[in-house]
């Protein structure tokens, strides 16, 4: 049986104190699904890979406008810059849906560097 997603690399999140993990701490766990956004207007890091919590926002308060629920986003940190060349490419390319994004590690009692890592693997393509 063929693996449905390959290990790509494991990092911690850079740059997390600069950023909006204080404001959704308390529902990242690990295992929790991450996103991965190409940011290149970055001015300190040309090949910047921001890390994204996404929370949906409660369908009750969509139901009376009618629409779908809608999802705030967080910027946790960055994937850091010596290990994002390669996803910034991919990103770049297109391909931002290949990976799967997961918290590997939550400690809060860690220098802050330290308080989050992240486990990227690549998603295998299905074919209908």
């Amino acid at each position: 049986m063929k693996a449905r997603k390959l290990f790509l690399q494991e990092c911690h999140v850079a740059g997390r104190r600069y950023y909006d993990a204080d404001e959704v701490w308390d529902e990242l766990k690990v295992g929790t699904r991450l996103y991965l956004e190409r940011d290149e207007d970055n001015r300190y890091d040309p090949k910047a890979v921001a890390i994204v919590y996404r929370k949906s926002l409660d369908a009750e308060d969509n139901a009376e406008l009618k629409r779908l629920p809608e999802e705030e986003e967080y910027v946790l940190g960055y994937v850091p810059r010596e290990e994002n060349e390669t996803l910034a490419a991919f990103l770049e390319m297109g391909w931002g849906d290949a990976f799967d994004c997961r918290i590997s590690k939550l400690d809060a009692e860690a220098n802050y560097e330290n308080q989050i890592r992240v486990i990227i693997r690549i998603v295998r393509r299905t074919h209908n």
